[in-house]
């Protein structure tokens, strides 16, 4: 099982927004659902292995984790607007610490990367880190920003995980998911 932890610093933590303005309105959610689909969708297929994490830290309520199960996830089509969708049923759902269902496949719960982090062992992916292309061995679970770095709090619960690259420039976060994965696919295929 791969996980993919996307933190969205100015995303919605509440229902209350339109399916028309994900990147304004709704504080760049459309990056989070960006995410979403380059994790779970190949070409004809879903990637039944890949847990999708979002941790919304914008208004009103933050912070909230909404996690999609590639596994069990139904009514997920690659569009922005699809998974837009999906995170707001999420969102209208009472929340508690622990995961609620609110369709199939896509859970929601009250609490944030602290949280998180200490349920599994993550591997941040940040240009500055280890070629992942040379790593001995592939972590499984990766934890990423949106459009705006770590804070100094978030930097500073991440500083004893380690840190890999997929490339020596900056990308987007759906980007740099799909390179990672495409190197989880080479060596998974035979390919080194």
């Amino acid at each position: 099982m791969i996980r993919i932890a996307v933190v969205g610093h100015r995303a919605q933590s509440s229902g209350d927004f339109s399916l028309n303005d994900l990147p304004g309105g709704a504080g760049r959610m459309d990056l989070l659902c960006r995410a979403v689909s380059s994790s779970l969708f190949l070409s004809h297929g879903m990637r039944r292995d890949v847990e999708v994490t979002l941790i919304l830290l914008g208004p009103p309520e933050p912070p909230v984790t909404i996690m999609f199960s590639g596994e069990k996830v139904r009514y997920l089509n690659p569009d922005e607007r699809s998974a837009g969708s999906l995170i707001r049923k999420a969102l209208a759902l009472p929340r508690g610490t622990a995961f609620r269902e609110s369709t199939r496949g896509v859970f929601v719960r009250q609490g944030g990367l602290e949280r998180l982090i200490a349920e599994y062992p993550f591997a941040v992916l940040d240009e500055a880190g280890e070629d992942l292309r040379k790593a001995a061995v592939l972590p499984e679970n990766y934890l990423l920003s949106d459009h705006l770095d770590f804070t100094g709090e978030e930097r500073e619960l991440v500083s004893g995980c380690p840190k890999f690259s997929v490339g020596p420039l900056a990308l987007h976060a759906d980007h740099a998911i799909t390179l990672m994965l495409n190197e989880h696919d080479r060596r998974s295929g035979g390919w080194t």
